[in-house]
């Protein structure tokens, strides 16, 4: 019925920032002091950067599991829209033929359309349908020809799906209403304090109690907790007894075709390779242009050295000396990039590579590669990283303090 002309903007890699970068290159929208478009590292930092969080969970039918949070989850969406004032119209209706009809509208008056949906109901996603899983997460729609809707979501090409199963991934929680979202160019004048609001979000998030959970799930109170939990024997959260030699440590080490384990968190959930602090980086080195700070250069410098020593964490999860393990890390990382250069060219390979990965969990399951011995010198090295890791950070967030003190 109606594409937009010359759709091309399909860099963005997050659901949350790169959504937004996709929109806003797509209106031409560029940033005053590059003159290209919004990077994903300058929206990281505005909306309020990195973090740290340390989670686990144990529901009933599944492994228990680890969530690793790297970036601020306080609103961050929001956050970017308020401290950009980004112009924005949103459109909401509880009707699914009204929905569709809203959909193509927006497409009509020339504009992208960032719509929530999702991702387990969403087949190009390859999440098998579990009425207890679900995540809505907002993807950007350009076009809408011979029922197939076109969508920008992460990969560097579009992926196309029936307007059906777009309106079925939309309704899977009834309280989104179908909603639709219309961006429009930001006020550059707002974005010095957007980027000085950004940072110091970022370093209370590390410093200071967060405004939801416990102080022991954030910031550097979490990495010494991480490591305590790794070595502790006798506390019923640590990973010797919630998850102990087996399926359950493999679990939380290598997550599974649906749930991200923190091998993932670190490598493929967010940005970049390194818990997303080389994309942090990035954005300091913008940073120091927009605030006319050049020091924030060198503490971008350190956490790319944070960013390293994830990498290295990360590899320690997954050693080559276990080859199971060795197999599992480089089929994570080939089915990542898959997604993110050929999209929907990819999915029978990637089919291929999620078969292989339950082939290999139920090898674990059957015969644990590691011995009890074995499994406590892993825990050990893996809270080394963790300690190296809270020192790099607590240096360079106490530096960026300083720095934005002046």
């Amino acid at each position: 019925m109606t594409m937009l002309k010359n759709y091309q903007a399909f860099n963005g890699r997050h659901y949350e920032t790169g959504t937004i970068h996709n929109a806003l290159d797509y209106l031409g929208v560029r940033a005053p002091h590059t003159n290209q478009p919004l990077s994903e590292a300058l929206l990281l930092g505005v909306s309020g950067g990195i973090v740290f969080g340390y989670f686990t969970f144990e529901y009933k039918g599944y492994h228990p599991h680890v969530v690793l949070i790297t970036r601020n989850t306080f609103d961050p969406t929001q956050t970017i829209f308020d401290r950009l004032a980004l112009p924005r119209d949103v459109i909401q209706t509880t009707n699914a033929e009204k929905a569709e009809q809203n959909l193509i509208k927006v497409l009509e008056s020339g504009h992208p359309a960032l719509v929530w949906a999702d991702a387990f109901s969403l087949p190009y996603n390859q999440l098998p349908f579990d009425a207890r899983n679900w995540t809505t997460s907002p993807i950007l729609v350009y076009g809408v020809q011979d029922d197939g809707v076109y969508i920008a979501d992460r990969a560097q090409r579009p992926f196309r799906v029936t307007m059906d199963e777009l309106t079925g991934a939309r309704s899977r929680v009834k309280d989104d209403k179908f909603r639709i979202m219309v961006l429009d160019a930001p006020d550059f004048s707002r974005l010095p304090v957007a980027v000085n609001k950004g940072i110091w979000q970022c370093t209370s998030l590390y410093t200071e109690a967060p405004p939801k959970g416990k102080r022991d799930n954030f910031g550097f109170a979490a990495f010494q907790y991480w490591a305590r939990m790794l070595t502790n024997t006798r506390n019923r959260h640590s990973w010797e007894r919630f998850f102990p030699a087996g399926s359950k440590l493999f679990a939380a080490l290598a997550g599974n075709v649906v749930q991200p384990g923190a091998f993932d968190w670190i490598c493929t959930w967010g940005l970049g390779s390194g818990a997303e602090r080389d994309v942090y980086a990035d954005f300091l080195d913008e940073a120091a242009q927009i605030l006319g700070k050049p020091g924030l250069t060198h503490i971008a410098d350190q956490f790319r050295q944070s960013a390293a020593q994830w990498c290295e964490l990360a590899n320690a999860m997954l050693p080559d000396s276990v080859p199971l393990f060795a197999e599992t890390r480089q089929l994570k990382l080939r089915k990542h990039d898959l997604f993110i250069q050929q999209g929907p060219d990819a999915l029978d390979e990637i089919r291929q590579i999620n078969s292989r990965l339950r082939e290999i969990i139920a090898s674990v399951e059957a015969d644990f590669p590691l011995s009890d011995q074995s499994v406590i010198e892993l825990r050990a090295t893996l809270a080394e990283h963790v300690l190296k890791i809270h020192d790099l950070e607590y240096e360079a967030v106490m530096t960026l303090q300083g720095e934005m003190s002046v």
